[in-house]
């Protein structure tokens, strides 16, 4: 599948996740796509790691794995969590929508990680 697929794939789950709870607060709907945090999260995080094997220098990949850990992980996190209280408190479980257009913006980006003139593809 390659980065690209499995980006593209979790920008998708996490739409249809993220689009089903903006519709409804109904208990069994929302344990029917909560799942579907892992699946996303698993497969954005492979393909993140798939792309700095491959991109990285030998001697930068712990430099890039703390970049990633801090920035990509941990940063981007504490922001969404910040955001998302005032964004619930105002919008309630509609907010979600937000989070699925983020899901949507995401997928032309996937487009940019295949490399398929490259021997070096990160999308094999």
């Amino acid at each position: 599948m390659g980065p690209a697929g499995a980006s593209a794939l979790a920008a998708l789950a996490g739409l249809l996740r993220w689009s089903v709870m903006a519709q409804t607060a109904w208990l069994p709907a929302m344990a029917l796509v909560e799942p579907l945090h892992g699946l996303t999260f698993a497969l954005q995080h492979l393909a993140c790691m798939r792309l700095l094997a491959v991109i990285v220098p030998p001697g930068l990949s712990a430099t890039a794995l703390a970049i990633y850990g801090t920035i990509g992980v941990g940063a981007a996190s504490a922001l969404v969590t910040l955001a998302s209280g005032p964004i619930y408190s105002r919008l309630g479980y509609q907010g979600f929508w937000l989070m699925a257009a983020l899901c949507v913006a995401a997928l032309p980006l996937t487009r940019g990680l295949q490399f398929p003139n490259r021997a070096d593809s990160v999308d094999r």
